[in-house]
């Protein structure tokens, strides 16, 4: 099983060196690539779900293809 952990910068540290001493987990850091698309999708979910509440407007599709 993978998880997704969102650490303040301050703690990743004491939180890696714990995680190693475990011998059933393994541990890897993202690339800064992929460090980014997470972040990018994370707030693209949270953007629709203020659309589905109500709080955000969203936009028209063809608006949104005519502005590219």
């Amino acid at each position: 099983m993978k998880f997704v952990l969102d650490v303040k910068e301050s703690k990743v540290a004491m939180l890696m060196a714990l995680l190693n001493d475990l011998p059933y987990v393994k541990t890897k850091r993202p690339t800064s690539n992929k460090a980014k698309v997470l972040k990018d999708v994370k707030e693209a979910v949270d953007e629709l779900n203020m659309v589905l509440s109500g709080k955000l407007e969203a936009r028209n599709a063809d608006d949104l293809l005519n502005e590219l």
